[in-house]
């Protein structure tokens, strides 16, 4: 296995071929937390647990916003941990949302394709997303969901 990292920080197989200084380290859909701990004459300091927060990505396309790991404070702020649950296995189904729904995806990936549209937006594990009202569209789960959710 390769090392792989963002910036300065750099994830191995093996915690002695970790690159210091860390800095930051963006993992695609969820947190990380890594131990990482090396002595270093250069720098002198010997590094412990560092926690990787994610980098939120703002989109919107076809009329779907989507946030792709949102700080854990932002999740805190809307209570999203509180909200409803609902999951569904891989399948393929239409949907029409009668109220605004804004949901943040635990697991899955979907394809959302709005009707009359060929496009699709791909949502997945990490993502908060906002459906607008009176949207219909077809589901195409190809990986289970589970997911929190509000409507209104």
């Amino acid at each position: 296995m390769a090392c792989i990292g963002v910036g300065s920080l750099s994830v191995s197989p093996s915690p002695s071929q970790c690159l210091l200084p860390f800095t930051y380290y963006y993992y695609y859909h969820s947190s990380l937390t890594l131990s990482c701990s090396r002595n270093s004459r250069r720098i002198g300091r010997r590094f412990g647990s560092v926690r990787a927060e994610s980098m939120a990505t703002d989109s919107e396309k076809l009329g779907i916003k989507i946030e792709r790991n949102p700080p854990e404070s932002k999740l805190t702020q809307f209570g999203v941990r509180k909200w409803p649950k609902w999951g569904c296995p891989p399948s393929k189904f239409p949907w029409t949302y009668d109220t605004k729904e804004i949901c943040y995806l635990l697991e899955g990936k979907v394809k959302v394709t709005p009707d009359g549209s060929s496009e699709s937006v791909e949502i997945g594990a990490g993502d908060l997303v906002e459906f607008p009202k009176g949207m219909s569209c077809t589901w195409d789960v190809s990986v289970g969901v589970d997911k929190h959710y509000n409507m209104g």
